[in-house]
């Protein structure tokens, strides 16, 4: 959910709803750390009271801005969504909300390709000690993490080898291995740099200043 105040997050969830044909969702996510957030937050934590969502969270929030919203609303994010793959695994950030209590799921666990992922030769040599493939071990890996991953594809067969990862277990060598390959940066952009977020979201958010006047 992208909608950056409380007006719009309000309607935004009934329009959902509406659209699902669903009296309730399981999980709602504020989509970016931008705009009004706390007044967006207001809305799902309403929600949450009305019963129209049952668990609600956040996604590319930082450490800071998770506490931020844990010190001042009476409902902390129960999720938070961020990019973690073996080229940015993201430490930090995943210790943090974990010993916070809140639970971090992987988008772009496969980085979307990006560097050969599907026939890195350090993933591979894992793979075939399990009989595996690479993205199976990059998905055991991230559950061996603590860390929720639903993995997107639209091919049958892909989505079957996705769900086969609860037979093995990778060793410590293993997991310290797949560590070696972080490359410690975002494989899509910087979610802090300030010339970024105007040229993606400036227009979305100045929209939001213009409905509030």
């Amino acid at each position: 959910m992208s909608d950056f105040n409380y007006k719009r997050a309000k309607a935004g969830i009934d329009a959902s709803l509406q659209k699902l044909g669903l009296d309730y969702m399981d999980l709602y996510l504020l989509h970016q750390p931008y705009g009004d957030t706390m007044g967006a937050w207001r809305a799902l934590q309403e929600a949450q009271k009305e019963g129209k969502i049952r668990a609600i969270g956040v996604s590319k929030f930082y450490a800071d801005q998770l506490k931020d919203f844990e010190l001042t609303m009476p409902v902390k994010p129960a999720v938070n969504q961020i990019e973690v793959n073996p080229w940015y695994q993201q430490d930090q950030e995943v210790k943090f909300a974990q010993s916070e209590d809140i639970r971090v799921e992987a988008w772009a666990p496969f980085a979307e390709g990006k560097h050969d992922i599907f026939t890195n030769e350090t993933i591979v040599e894992i793979a075939a000690k399990y009989g595996k493939s690479n993205g199976q071990v990059i998905l055991r890996w991230l559950l061996q993490r603590g860390i929720t991953v639903i993995p997107k594809s639209v091919h049958k067969n892909r989505m079957e080898e996705n769900i086969d990862v609860f037979d093995f277990e990778l060793s410590n060598d293993d997991m310290k291995k797949m560590a070696s390959l972080n490359k410690n940066e975002s494989q899509f952009f910087d979610h802090r740099d300030p010339v970024t977020i105007e040229q993606i979201f400036g227009s979305s958010l100045k929209m939001v200043q213009d409905d509030e006047k």
